[in-house]
């Protein structure tokens, strides 16, 4: 290679090339345009700032030219200066090659460009050798080189009859296989359908194993199953269950069947109105029993249990939840509110007189409020005005003298002042209130305190009905 010098200030390179090298070197540039994929290596000795006045020199590196390939540059100057100083080259190769070196370079002060590359050509690796076969390949490894694979007379091609070089450097699928052409006989049992078993959503089923014979000397050196065994529990849908034999000359013939489980079932009960169902296994498959429960404050009339029969039909008819009913004529304030035990919640709101301003403000707040109550199970009872006059009630049922005064005195209610208290299921007192309280802040503590698990469940699965 030649190299000549732009300018006496320019820096001095020491070239050196490895042997049967034919390339071209631009001057001041860093770069050779190389005839082969041979590589170069060129060292840089420092020099002093050149002495030019770059500004008025529209070529102050040396024009780059990859082999190959192409540099796409962009001057501060325009579009006429390719080479002054600041331009930039982006360097991409042709299809085929692969850039090695730097992807982008910078014209320098020192009149040469910032780095070096070059255009390798890609080649995958040489397919191995095809065992009682060959391959021939349009290119040989170079990229979109297309390899055939063919057979020895009396064998069979099994995998991809071609591969290709691909842009990464690797061949396309996988190596083929050449087999014989001679495979064994094999039949399988045949197809079958079962009933899933009661109450479950799988069958139980068996079968015998295929019946396997070599078309040459009569051995068969193994038989693999893929699929589910004889005996297995299968799931709802349909399986296929496949058996493969080998010969001594690794010959194999495959045979499958198919088994189909079906899960009978019944049509898709719907819950009752303030109830829900709770149901074993799927819910409506056969065997499945089905249990209706209704809602705090509603009482079961009818089956409580229905079962799906293998008719694909349920027992018995759906029963209704009713409002529970409230005996007020009972002797006690016990007996009252045993009525409630593990059904209702009672918020019992207690005033002096019905003009108390406290009182008329809680009762307008909860009568907006009533299907959030509902929802959540509470029952609200009113102990309100001086005796002989005092009123007691829950809904329209009216409480008699005695019931209200021992109500007062079990729940330690005054009649001078508004106030409530709020009972749980159990009847235990759970939070007290002096003021009204809005029926927000009432939810939200029956929410987070008083919901049993399953309530909690229930009301996750159906969301808020009052919304």
């Amino acid at each position: 290679c030649s190299s000549g010098m732009a300018q006496e200030a320019a820096p001095v390179l020491l070239v050196f090339l490895t042997p049967l090298v034919s390339c071209t070197w631009h001057e001041g540039s860093g770069y050779y345009a190389e005839s082969q994929a041979n590589e170069v290596h060129a060292v840089e000795e420092p020099a002093g700032e050149p002495a030019l006045d770059y500004r008025r020199v529209p070529q102050w590196c040396a024009t780059l030219s990859v082999y190959r390939g192409e540099a796409t540059c962009y001057s501060p100057r325009g579009s006429a200066y390719r080479s002054s100083l600041g331009t930039r080259c982006e360097l991409s190769c042709a299809r085929g090659y692969r850039l090695v070196g730097r992807s982008a370079v910078q014209c320098l002060p020192s009149r040469h460009w910032s780095g070096m590359a070059y255009c390798r050509q890609i080649r995958c690796p040489v397919l191995p050798a095809l065992l009682r076969g060959s391959y021939a390949c349009s290119a040989g490894v170079q990229m979109d080189s297309r390899c055939d694979y063919t057979c020895l007379p009396g064998y069979q091609l099994e995998g991809d009859r071609s591969r290709t070089c691909m842009e990464d450097g690797r061949w396309s699928g996988s190596e083929p296989v050449c087999v014989d052409v001679e495979p064994p006989r094999i039949r399988c049992p045949d197809s079958r359908e079962r009933i899933a078993e009661p109450g479950k959503l799988t069958a139980t089923v068996y079968w015998d194993p295929p019946r396997v014979k070599d078309s040459a000397d009569g051995i068969i050196k193994r038989v693999t199953l893929r699929g589910p065994e004889p005996g297995s529990e299968l799931p709802e849908g349909e399986h296929v269950v496949r058996y493969t034999a080998h010969d001594q000359a690794y010959n194999r013939a495959s045979c499958k069947f198919s088994i189909r489980v079906q899960v009978r079932r019944c049509p898709v009960l719907k819950p009752p109105q303030h109830g829900y169902l709770s149901c074993t296994s799927a819910g409506n498959n056969y065997g499945a029993t089905c249990e209706y429960l209704c809602d705090g404050g509603y009482e079961r009339q009818g089956t409580p249990l229905r079962v799906c029969q293998s008719s694909q039909q349920w027992t018995g008819s759906q029963p209704l939840c009713t409002p529970m009913q409230i005996n007020t004529e009972v002797n006690s304030a016990a007996s009252l509110l045993d009525q409630f035990y593990e059904k209702r919640r009672l918020l019992v709101v207690s005033a002096p007189d019905p003009a108390n301003r406290y009182y008329k403000m809680q009762i307008a707040m909860l009568q907006q409020a009533t299907c959030g109550l509902d929802l959540r199970h509470v029952t609200i009872v009113e102990l309100v005005g001086q005796p002989p006059h005092e009123v007691g009630r829950i809904r329209e049922h009216q409480l008699s003298a005695g019931i209200i005064e021992e109500l007062r005195q079990f729940l330690h209610l005054t009649r001078s002042h508004f106030n409530m208290v709020l009972l749980d299921k159990s009847g235990t007192d759970r939070e007290r209130y002096i003021s009204p309280v809005s029926p927000d802040e009432l939810f939200d503590f029956i929410d987070t305190y008083l919901l049993s698990q399953q309530e909690t469940a229930q009301r996750a699965q159906s969301g808020d009905a009052c919304e």
